[in-house]
């Protein structure tokens, strides 16, 4: 019994040192010993993040993507009969806000760190990393109009990234919160500057983020509340699906039912289409 209560104390102890979300600037800071401070800044995260995003914005890889969204709207047409593309407005890359990135690197680092006090992987996420360890720095979204739009627009954003030499990636998300949508990834290498004037190249990604109408209009009437409930530092002691009354349930389960009127409505589309 007595030695359960020195392992308890020890735990308590270890959760105690986790810097609150008002600790937490300076806790990251520190982590950057005496450049610190100044790689933390505000400032400096949207001037390097600036770059980042213009140099992404001009590369070849994705003007081919934008020059040819029409393209790929009219294959999936005269294919499927249907529209591929929600809109046909140009899509923009986006830098992640700092107050985002703070938040980002405060969950993996403090809040969801299974390894506290140590590292969450090989090294903590601070401002000298985090361009290259977060992967959405520089964000954009294309929204389709069906379910099968999703898959047949990753394969030719693989395309276009294989043919100007970019890594790419694809993660077709499904999470418990009824989150569905493919996150497409391609990397670039782009020289940034340093504290010391100098410059120094690093290793980005662009996030591109494919998802249908109908997730797109429950992700943006969700959003704030996702971004709240996902910094919450206090866990629940009921879980949310069993919970009716809780904040998570309706909108968690009204993105799981979107998704299976998705799949219905692609049926409807097939029956429609057979002679």
């Amino acid at each position: 019994m007595e030695a359960r209560s020195v392992v308890g104390t020890e735990e308590d102890s270890k959760e105690a040192n986790r810097p609150a979300w008002g600790e937490y600037p300076q806790w990251l800071a520190s982590k950057d010993q005496a450049a610190g401070n100044a790689l933390a800044t505000k400032g400096r995260y949207e001037t390097v993040g600036a770059k980042i995003r213009n140099d992404v914005a001009t590369s070849e890889a994705w003007q081919a993507i934008l020059a040819n969204l029409r393209e790929f709207n009219d294959e999936y047409t005269i294919a499927t009969g249907y529209r591929l593309l929600a809109n046909l407005d140009v899509p923009n890359i986006y830098l992640k806000p700092y107050d985002s990135i703070l938040d980002k690197t405060y969950r993996k680092n403090v809040l969801n760190n299974d390894r506290w006090p140590h590292p969450p992987d090989q090294n903590w996420i601070t401002p000298a990393n985090w361009y290259v360890a977060t992967n959405d720095v520089v964000r954009t979204t294309v929204v389709v109009k069906y379910l099968d739009g999703v898959q047949f627009l990753v394969a030719k954003l693989k395309e276009i990234a294989e043919k100007y030499g970019h890594e790419f990636a694809a993660d077709f998300e499904a999470r418990d919160e009824g989150y569905y949508a493919a996150h497409c990834y391609l990397w670039f290498d782009l020289e940034i500057p340093k504290l010391d004037w100098d410059t120094e190249i690093i290793r980005v990604r662009l996030e591109i983020q494919v998802t249908t109408q109908l997730q797109d209009v429950i992700r943006k009437l969700t959003h704030d509340y996702y971004e709240q409930r996902r910094s919450r530092s206090t866990p629940r002691d009921k879980k949310w699906q069993w919970d009716y009354e809780s904040p998570e349930f309706l909108p968690n389960y009204l993105g799981h039912v979107l998704h299976y009127m998705e799949g219905m409505i692609m049926e409807v589309r097939k029956r429609g289409n057979t002679p």
